[in-house]
């Protein structure tokens, strides 16, 4: 049940993103989440997009380096709380988080998570045992 990430390889320069950006746009693929890592010399633009192989394909056309990475994404409630107990429920499991992000769908009633772990299937089985609802492709596709 992944999600599909894409990792984008960004100089930090002027008009970098905007090329990204550009590109993803003339493809017709809307963003749904992002988040951007950076040094001084160079970024990686982290984005959960409606199609990442239609992305990737207009990213690598106008020369960037993208890779397409599975991550574990979840829906909580939008409420205190809820974040904690996905990230305790993972440590308890001894589930280490390389990083995270998160969104808010449109209704508010759900927050959005993209988690990155070392293994994706044993991150999902246990939340899902323990009532979590994990994103699907179709589900980013229809937010």
């Amino acid at each position: 049940m992944a999600v599909k990430q894409l990792s984008i390889f960004v100089e930090n320069r002027e008009g970098k993103l905007a090329a990204i950006t550009d590109a993803i746009a003339g493809a017709n693929v809307d963003i749904r989440a992002m988040s951007v890592a950076d040094t001084q010399d160079f970024g990686i633009f982290r984005l959960i997009v409606t199609d990442p192989e239609k992305a990737k394909e207009a990213l690598e056309s106008c020369g960037s380096f993208v890779s397409i990475t599975e991550v574990v994404g979840v829906s909580i409630p939008d409420e205190p709380g809820s974040l904690a107990k996905i990230v305790r429920l993972l440590a308890k499991n001894n589930i280490n988080i390389e990083y995270m992000y998160a969104f808010i769908t449109v209704s508010k009633k759900y927050a959005s998570v993209v988690l990155r772990v070392a293994d994706n299937a044993q991150a999902e089985k246990i939340l899902v045992d323990n009532g979590v609802k994990l994103l699907e492709e179709s589900d980013i596709k229809n937010m």
